[in-house]
């Protein structure tokens, strides 16, 4: 057997509500005397365990509260477990939020060097890159445009082509693709194609049951922060999408 690119290991993600954050000093000093306080846990993530080998394209769905988002910022190391781990074996390139990391000052050149920089590349190596990032973004004649001007597709078209071009062993893509026009959707499947044939690891987070078919070969199923299933992409979607029609989970 190979060896895992990525290793979820029974991870939960817990979030309290109702501490000192969310209320100011005078409220909660009334409420602790009148005993009115009260901490309450909310498991976004609970009990996530599953591994990804070289090639593996893992499509995470579920309805919105899933915990799909959360996953992925652990996954990605933005946010640390309450409890379990995540072991990734190469250079992670996340989508996680199309805004995230551009200057909306700046122009669409000047962002793509800085996602590259924030990504851990050199100035020579996006020297090298960069033309072809821009070409494949379609997106040459808005080149000197400022980056607040973009339509949210134009960002979504840059955000992708910069991920996709550095070659990470990891990518990971949360409803990336759903934003945009059809032709620059399948250019972007097409591309995450070569790179799943290439040996690297892919995730995706989508609510279109169609795409996660024609691209990935796993899928992780989750409800309200639980592990309903992990499997292999067309089953699931199967049993999903009867899910989807009568609300009634399935004895998996």
């Amino acid at each position: 057997m190979s060896k895992p690119i990525i290793e979820v290991n029974n991870v939960s993600v817990k979030y309290i509500t109702g501490d000192l954050r969310n209320i100011g000093l005078k409220e909660y000093v009334m409420k602790k005397l009148t005993r009115k306080y009260k901490v309450q846990e909310f498991m976004a993530v609970n009990g996530v365990s599953f591994t990804l080998e070289q090639g593996d394209m893992l499509g995470i769905i579920g309805t919105n509260g899933a915990g799909k988002s959360t996953l992925l910022k652990v996954v990605t190391k933005i946010m640390e477990p309450s409890t379990g781990y995540v072991k990734a074996d190469g250079k992670i390139a996340a989508l996680l939020e199309l805004a995230s990391g551009f200057d909306e000052e700046l122009n669409l050149k000047e962002n793509a060097y800085l996602r590259g920089a924030m990504l851990g590349y050199t100035r020579k190596f996006m020297d090298e890159k960069y033309p072809e990032i821009l070409a494949f973004s379609e997106l040459q004649e808005y080149e000197q445009l400022p980056f607040k001007h973009l339509s949210s597709g134009m960002k979504s078209r840059i955000a992708f082509s910069i991920a996709a071009m550095v070659e990470p062993e990891i990518l990971i893509l949360d409803e990336v693709l759903s934003v945009g026009d059809g032709a620059f959707s399948e250019k972007s499947e097409t591309k995450m194609r070569e790179i799943i044939k290439s040996g690297k690891a892919t995730i995706l987070v989508s609510h279109s049951i169609p795409q996660v078919r024609r691209i990935c070969n796993k899928v992780l199923w989750l409800d309200h922060g639980k592990q309903i299933a992990f499997g292999n992409a067309d089953a699931l979607c199967d049993k999903y999408e009867e899910f989807l029609k009568t609300g009634v989970l399935p004895e998996i």
